[in-house]
């Protein structure tokens, strides 16, 4: 299940990377206000991911009863839910455009094209959200290879598109970064009609809409679990935008080099998150089923093949600094920062998968939120403090060094934590049965 989705997913990960290489050829000015939007974008991606783990949870448990009806009836009111939602906050976003970038730090000069870009960008968000919560549908049917085929396609429309449109190839016009924005607008409205169709040909949604009050019913179950994983993902961007602030106190070179390296960050941790997506079904069968052992087997062994994989990454991405520091940056000072950073953030990747893995663990059992106090002890009690404490102490250096002790001590909590729920689960498993016997 999780090799599909890593296919998928690599080329899924190209719409931020692409975007950040070809707008890097625009200059650093235009590379730093890119930087500046990830925290933006990344907060309603995760309201999409959080919504998508709440109907995979939700439509899973109905298809395995035999009830496809309100199967197709829960997915209809996903993608509903999902739509409208996101363009709630697609709209507030594109009226508040220069307050909040003005709050991450961005100056003057990136106004400009941070306008340029989010304006086109909000209005993609919207494309987005139906596509997302569609693949949560399909992979709790039990397809995965479907979603890899919808985000591969996404992915390669986006880079095909990314330079027609930023640099005017053709008989396109010359769109500077707002270019960037449009080919991830094109790229997802593809996957919308796609998506949909398919998901009404197999009869996994309803074709019409639902009513307001089976909206109402159908959004009520789905955000249950939902809103806790949505609001332990849309932390993340958050913190980031802290962070961001922080570097941003360094110089615009600094931000357009922290804004690389979360973008090579979401490559690199691939293998991550495609398992945090088809380990937890594995997790919820064999609790349901009692395995409890198999339940550690496989926590443990996905964490320690994360560790090594994450270590592996990671000596590559050091002995490839050079290279793609001058792959993403023109002028040497950001190149240097580039390379500071893949010297020592990297390290703690795998620390950050054994993170993520026990976050979606949590919500495999049905624990949406210890996953959510688990993201705020990370971001807000170790990640932020540490990395601003270690800017305090050796500028960028120490910032990068404090975040991978951030992550260390976080994990450490993770797995221990982890591990206490399955036992407490067993015993009180354990009770049941001998109360009935």
């Amino acid at each position: 299940m999780t090799l599909p989705m890593i296919l998928g997913m690599i080329l899924l990960m190209t719409f931020g990377l692409v975007d950040t290489f070809f707008v890097s050829l625009l200059g650093t000015d235009q590379l730093a206000a890119i930087s500046f939007t990830f925290p933006v974008t990344f907060t309603l991606i995760s309201l999409n991911i959080g919504l998508g783990i709440g109907t995979s949870a939700t439509i899973g448990r109905y298809l395995g009863g035999g009830q496809t009806h309100l199967a197709r009836e829960y997915a209809t009111g996903a993608l509903m839910l999902s739509f409208a939602l996101v363009g709630i906050l697609a709209l507030i976003g594109l009226f508040t455009i220069d307050p909040i970038f003005r709050l991450l730090g961005a100056t003057e000069e990136h106004l400009p094209y941070i306008r340029d870009y989010m304006v086109v960008w909000y209005a993609a968000g919207v494309f987005l959200a139906m596509p997302m919560v569609g693949n949560s549908v399909l992979r709790a049917s039990g397809d995965t290879k479907t979603p890899s085929i919808v985000m591969a396609a996404g992915g390669l429309i986006n880079a095909v598109l990314d330079p027609l449109l930023i640099f005017g190839w053709g008989p396109f016009p010359e769109m500077g970064i707002q270019g960037a924005a449009v080919a991830t607008m094109i790229a997802w409205a593809v996957g919308v009609f796609y998506i949909i169709g398919l998901l009404i040909k197999r009869d996994l949604m309803l074709a019409r809409l639902l009513s307001r009050q089976e909206l109402r019913e159908t959004s009520g179950t789905i955000l249950k679990i939902g809103l806790p994983a949505a609001g332990a993902n849309m932390l993340t961007p958050i913190a980031a935008g802290v962070l961001t602030a922080i570097v941003a106190t360094y110089g615009t070179e600094a931000v357009a080099a922290w804004g690389v390296g979360s973008r090579l960050e979401s490559i690199a941790s691939i293998v991550i998150l495609a398992l945090s997506m088809t380990l937890p079904p594995f997790i919820s069968q064999n609790m349901g089923a009692n395995k409890f052992n198999r339940v550690r087997e496989a926590y443990r062994l996905s964490l320690r093949f994360v560790l090594g994989w994450q270590l592996l990454v990671f000596g590559v991405m050091w002995l490839l600094a050079n290279w793609i520091a001058a792959l993403f940056a023109e002028e040497p000072a950001v190149a240097e920062l580039i390379q500071l950073f893949l010297a020592i953030v990297p390290l703690g990747y795998g620390l950050q998968g054994v993170i993520i893995l026990s976050n979606s663990s949590f919500n495999a059992l049905h624990r949406p939120m210890s996953a959510l106090v688990l993201s705020l002890l990370r971001l807000f009690v170790f990640y932020v403090p540490f990395a601003y404490l270690g800017s305090v102490i050796d500028g960028l250096n120490g910032l990068f060094w404090g975040c991978v002790v951030a992550n260390l001590c976080t994990a450490s909590i993770a797995f221990l934590w982890f591990n206490q729920v399955v036992s407490r689960e067993q015993g009180e498993q354990t009770g049941q049965l001998q109360r009935q016997e």
